[in-house]
């Protein structure tokens, strides 16, 4: 028996929205990257992207445990001598709560041109309103 490649023009690519609201954010991240990745699937090839898109909505109701909304920070950097700027968890979730679940999944993906290749299937948005109705996405409830 042959053990099967998957090549890039055979993966299949599914559409998949997911509900944030009360997941833990850790938790949701990793199912999220799995799926990108398409590690659930029986086709899974570590060097092709087999991986499906998953649109997440209502970013903005994410839980997080413990004491991180105050102890997590994000960083960024002008490139500015003393240019280090840093965010707590609370007030991102504020302003940008789609950059919070992008940047943990972010941290979950290979870290070369295939991972910058799956990141691109994550669509997140802050309402539950998203501009991709016509793909058909299938609810997804991830077992957390």
């Amino acid at each position: 028996m042959k053990t099967l490649s998957l090549r890039k023009e055979d993966a299949t690519h599914d559409w998949f929205i997911v509900d944030a609201s009360d997941k833990i954010l850790g938790r949701l991240a990793t199912k999220i990257a799995d799926r990108l990745r398409g590690k659930d699937k029986a086709t899974f090839t570590p060097h092709t992207d087999g991986g499906d898109f998953v649109i997440v909505i209502n970013a903005e109701k994410i839980k997080v445990t413990g004491n991180k909304l105050e102890d997590k920070k994000y960083y960024t950097h002008t490139l500015y001598p003393g240019g280090l700027k840093t965010k707590v968890l609370k007030d991102v979730l504020e302003t940008k709560p789609e950059y919070v679940i992008e940047e943990a999944v972010k941290g979950m993906l290979p870290k070369n041109k295939l991972g910058k290749q799956m990141f691109k299937k994550l669509k997140v948005f802050k309402g539950s309103e998203h501009p991709h109705e016509s793909q058909q996405p299938q609810i997804w409830e991830p077992k957390i």
